[in-house]
């Protein structure tokens, strides 16, 4: 089935709200990124709803917290919020140190709906496949562009 207006009005939306934004330590536009979740989540069975929030899953974290969850609730429904929600680590400005916000996503992640997992794993999913691609471009020098530790960035969060 194909996707409708509210797609389309995501896509443009999202480009809008993310068109000064780079990829960390690229000048890769950020909407790359919007767009490779969106295709995960397309490929793996998601709803149009699922694919918008996708699209818009980082605004509100890098783009202007609750005020823009709302904006997001207004021209594209609770359900997509929801899901946008889901997957925000804080609405907090300054934002609270990396490794706090991650393990406190991650112990909440488990427990959210199968629309919110699907969207975060899509998430991660790309974000892994940049890591990898990388480093194999530029090497350890990439783990400066991080917060985190190299470490913890390596999946020992949790142990």
């Amino acid at each position: 089935m194909p996707y409708g207006e509210k797609f389309g009005e995501a896509l443009s939306y999202a480009a809008q709200v993310h068109r000064d934004q780079r990829r960390k330590g690229t000048q890769v536009p950020y909407v790359t990124h919007l767009l490779a979740v969106a295709a995960i989540v397309g490929e793996n069975g998601g709803t149009e709803e699922e694919v918008v929030a996708a699209l818009l899953h980082d605004a509100p974290e890098d783009q202007g917290g609750e005020d823009r969850l709302q904006d997001i609730r207004d021209r594209f429904g609770d359900e997509v919020a929801g899901i946008v929600a889901g997957n925000t680590d804080t609405f907090e400005d300054p934002k609270p140190p990396w490794r706090e916000r991650k393990e406190r996503y991650v112990a909440r992640i488990a427990h959210e709906p199968e629309s919110v997992r699907l969207v975060s794993a899509a998430d991660k999913l790309h974000n892994a496949r940049s890591i990898l691609a990388d480093l194999r471009s530029v090497g350890d020098e990439l783990w400066q562009r991080f917060n985190g530790e190299k470490r913890a960035r390596s999946g020992t969060i949790g142990r």
